[in-house]
């Protein structure tokens, strides 16, 4: 079966649910966690699966098409802005970048309702 790869850019309280729902799903490979606060629940999740962590987000980056989409639920406009700046730098027009307004819109379809960021800055 095909899957499609991921890699998550922020393992905390608006990235754990989604990385729950990412690691149920068996179209889905997760190939990587960044997370700059290791201690969180969500970079626990991702180990107990399996699932390399760094704290250096840009790692992920640097895989180049073996990542279909790095979802970002920083909430930091400057990982946002480096992310973009490294994928030009390094040519990857395979991987694309997922803002995390579309990641919480997603999340919410599937919760049937709302779900809240603690984000405020979400500028694209």
């Amino acid at each position: 079966m095909e899957k499609i790869r991921v890699a998550m850019v922020g393992a905390g309280e608006t990235g754990t649910p989604l990385l729950q729902q990412l690691l149920a799903a068996d179209f889905v490979e997760l190939v990587g966690v960044a997370e700059l606060n290791l201690g969180v629940p969500g970079v626990a999740l991702a180990r107990e699966h399996g699932v390399p962590v760094t704290d250096n987000f840009i790692e992920l980056a640097e895989q180049g098409e073996r990542v279909d989409i790095i979802i970002d639920l920083t909430g930091s406009r400057k990982v946002r802005e480096d992310l973009r700046r490294f994928m030009q730098f390094a040519g990857n027009t395979h991987t694309v970048i997922m803002h995390e307004r579309i990641a919480l819109l997603l999340m919410s379809l599937s919760a049937g309702k709302l779900v809240a960021t603690r984000h405020e800055g979400m500028d694209y």
